[in-house]
Parts: C-alpha cells; structure tokens; sequence
C-alpha cells in the first residue's frame, strides 16, 4: 500500500511540476505583452512634439499619463540627463535614487525583457527597452502578481493533491481491508487456538475458520482451509494421548491396588517368620539348625525389600490420584508451624547437618492440605539431608511475598549437576551423579513434591550452583476452589 501511494505521490507531484511551470510561463508571456504595450505608450507620450525632448523627464512622463499602479519608467533624452520614476500602490509617482536607476540599467544588458530586482521596498520588476528617435528608455512591471497567482496555484495544487492522496489511501486501506478480511479470521482462529492449555489434561479444538473465509479458489481461502485441517490433525492427535494418558493412568493405579494386597501379605508373612524364628532362638528355646542364620538373613531381605516395594507402590498410587485431582483434602495451613515441625522430625534424622529456621514475625497461613505440605517440605528436607555430606548447613525458610506464600529450603552443599538440573522433578529421576548418595530412592520424591504443589495452585522451582542450592516453593495465599 505505502508503494502504490508513494508512486501516485510522485506522479502527482511531477504534474503538479510541469502545470506550474507551464502557467508561470504563460503568465509571463502574457505580462511581457502587457509591458511592451505600457512602454510604447510612454514612449509616445516622451515625444510629443509640442515639447522638447530634453525639458521632459520620466516622472513628467508618468504624471501626464495614466498608468497603473507599480509601472515603471527610466528615460534618457539624446541631449538630456537619465530619469526614472514608478507608480507607487496608490497611484503616486514616486522618483527613483540614481542607485536603482543604474541597477536597471545594468541589469538591461545586451536588451530584450529582463527580470531585476530593486531594493528600498520596490520589489521584483520585469524590465523591457524601449528605443526612439530623440531618446532611450527603459519600462517595467512589477512580477508580485504573477509569483502570487502562481503561488496560489502551487497552493491548491497541493491541497488538492493532498486530499486525493488522502482520498487515494483510503481507497486502497479499504481495498485491502477488504481482501485481507479472510486472512484476519485465520489469524484470529489461530490466536485463539494458540491460547488453548494443550499440554495436559482433556483437550478439545472447536475453533476452525469460518467456512466463508475457506474458498479453496483464492490464495487466502486455501490458507484457512490448510489451518482447518491441520486443527482437525491436531484435535485427533490429542484425543489419542489423552486416551494413552488414561489407559496408563489407570494401569499405575490397577497395577497399585492389585501389588498392594500381595505386598501386605507377604510383609506379614516375613515378619511372622521373622519373630518366630527370633523366639525359638530366644533362652531356653531348642538348639537353631545350621541353616537358621541364612534363614533369617534371606527373611530380613524379603522384608526389606516388601517395604521398599510398598513405598514405590504407594508413591505410584498418590501421583495417579493426584493427576486426577484427587487425594486432597483442604484445610487452613499453618506454614510456619508446619516448617518448625518438619525441622524438628529432620534433626535427630540428620544429626550430622545443621538445622535452621528462618520465620516471619506473623504466621505465613495457606489453604491447602497439611498432610501433603508436610510431605512436600519433608521430601525437600530428605532431599537436603541424603544428597549433602556431612557438616552440610540447611536453611527452611518461609515467609509471604505479595499474594504468595514461599517456602525456600536452601543448603550450602555441592550443588545439581546442571546435566540433569531440567530433568530434576522427572519421575524416577535420581540427583547420583551431582551429589554423593547415601542411601537409596525410588527417584519419586521430588516429582510427588512438584504434583502436590501443583495439584494446590503454585509452583516448585530449583536454583543450584556450587555452595548454594535452593528449592523454592510458592503457593497462593488464597487459591482457586478445587474440586473435592
């Protein structure tokens, strides 16, 4: 558009030019007319023959004749002196200083008609000679008229170019306006769609471009048409992992309830074996076989084992129930009280670390479930106290910032590998190669921490670097409802 418009501006203006130029010539060819005619009169009326030549002079001349405002006339006798006058704006002669005359007369050169300039307010004047038996003379008009009629036309030329450019753009922006009016429904449907949460969860894509603005016969319309079929790709594409999500979302929760049964029973059984075989090695009891202490190391493993097994099944069971928004049961939260209780589980645990709380005067209160904060901030507690060497400093701190409650666990240890700082709250993701690991893990800790913390509204980030790390939890001091 700014192209087109530029291109007409410039073929506006070179007419524009070329008009000017072509009434100022012909507005000067009409005042050169004009001039020859006044100074053959005056030259007239400078050899009347009843008077001698040499007793009239150019004002005697412009005095006895009757010439229109701004004429000019220089006049030098065969035997006289040079004398020049004009008519001034109110129609008296006015006589010229000897300085303007010799500037006329300079400026006449080799003759024909000349345009000179005058000083002492006389202006612009277009000079012509005139030549006669007994005398020389020069006349002149005034060229204000013909520069004003010219400016005037300048003048609205230009407006009138200015409004038909204007007139011209809004054709154009209309035009356009119109033409584009299918490319901005592609655009709007694709704004619309882009503000759609596809990451997760049931996802459905109603909105496609009009059918009107999808005429496969015009460039635009095929775009539209392209963008609704893509939509209809993408529509089924999420329709079949939300599907995988659930198939697998109810296997992790099937496979936990069916494995919590047989782990229950073979714990009991392990232990029943265990405590049994401890009575009948217990005072008094019957002389243990050779096999007994095999007997009782293989039981503790199965033992072991059973636990650990548990755990993971339980952590598996609370990230499903949790992906489904379930599990929750909300309540007021104490932070601040929450934190001094979770230092106070974590210390005679981590004997070897140095324990420390930093609180807000007024207590830092949240909606939430007091259960599974207590979780969150003893998994992060856990997390400090197992991937750190001894002698490690641990700092739970909590306070509220604006509209936020933040709870920062921070530890001068040796800091996260930053290999696998994006894949920390990954599940089954284990921190062994960034920090020494004391004991073992199901690599769940901190993705249950982040679905809690999700599944309340906020936000769990990590910043790490060697002799500082922290784990910062943000949750809405007045959250959203949930769903029970």
């Amino acid at each position: 558009m700014a192209t087109v418009i530029g291109i007409v501006s410039l073929i506006l203006v070179i007419v524009a030019i070329a008009t000017s130029a072509a009434l100022g010539s012909v507005l000067e060819k009409n005042l050169d007319a004009q001039l020859e005619n006044a100074a053959q009169q005056a030259g007239r009326a400078l050899q009347i023959p009843q008077f001698p030549a040499t007793s009239r002079d150019a004002y005697d001349v412009l005095n006895e004749g009757r010439q229109e405002p701004g004429f000019l006339f220089i006049a030098q006798p065969i035997d006289g002196a040079v004398s020049g006058a004009y008519v001034d704006q109110d129609g008296e002669v006015v006589r010229m200083t000897e300085a303007q005359i010799q500037d006329v007369i300079d400026a006449i050169g080799q003759g024909g008609f000349t345009t000179v300039s005058l000083g002492d307010g006389i202006g612009d004047y277009r000079i012509v000679p005139v030549r006669g038996d007994r005398f020389f003379a020069i006349a002149g008009l005034p060229v204000t008229e013909v520069r004003s009629t010219i400016g005037a036309t300048l003048t609205t030329i230009a407006l009138v170019t200015a409004g038909g450019l204007l007139l011209l753009a809004a054709a154009i922006a209309l035009v356009i306006r119109a033409g584009l009016k299918p490319l901005r429904a592609v655009a709007d449907t694709a704004t619309r769609v882009a503000a759609l949460p596809l990451s997760q969860g049931a996802v459905s894509i109603t909105e496609r471009v009009p059918d009107d603005e999808t005429d496969e016969d015009t460039e635009i319309g095929r775009v539209g048409h392209a963008l609704n079929t893509l939509l209809d790709h993408v529509g089924e594409s999420l329709d079949a992992r939300q599907r995988n999500e659930e198939r697998m979302r109810r296997f992790v929760a099937d496979a936990s309830h069916e494995l919590r049964t047989p782990l229950a029973s073979i714990r009991g059984f392990s232990e029943l074996s265990l405590r049994a075989l401890r009575q009948a090695q217990g005072p008094g009891a019957a002389p243990a076989p050779e096999n007994v202490e095999t007997t009782e190391s293989s039981l503790e493993r199965i033992q072991a084992q059973s636990i650990r097994m548990t755990a993971l099944v339980e952590d598996l069971l609370l990230l499903a129930r949790l992906d489904e928004g379930q599990e929750l049961v909300y309540g007021t939260v104490d932070l601040s009280r929450l934190a001094i209780e979770a230092i106070a589980d974590a210390t005679p645990a981590g004997p070897d670390h140095g324990w420390e709380l930093d609180l807000d005067e007024e207590p830092v209160v949240v909606t939430g479930d007091a259960s599974r904060l207590h979780q969150v901030v003893g998994n992060l507690l856990a997390n400090a106290r197992t991937h750190t060497p001894a002698g490690t400093n641990v700092t739970l701190a909590v306070a509220r910032e604006g509209a936020d409650a933040v709870l920062r666990v921070t530890d001068d240890g040796p800091g996260i590998d930053p290999a696998i700082a994006d894949e920390l709250f990954e599940r089954f993701s284990r921190a062994d190669r960034s920090r020494a690991r004391k004991t073992g893990g199901t690599g769940l800790g901190l993705s249950i921490a982040q679905a809690i913390v999700t599944a309340h509204g906020g936000s769990i980030s990590v910043r790490s670097a060697p002799g500082s790390t922290t784990f910062e939890v943000r949750l809405p001091v007045t959250p959203a409802p949930h769903a029970s």
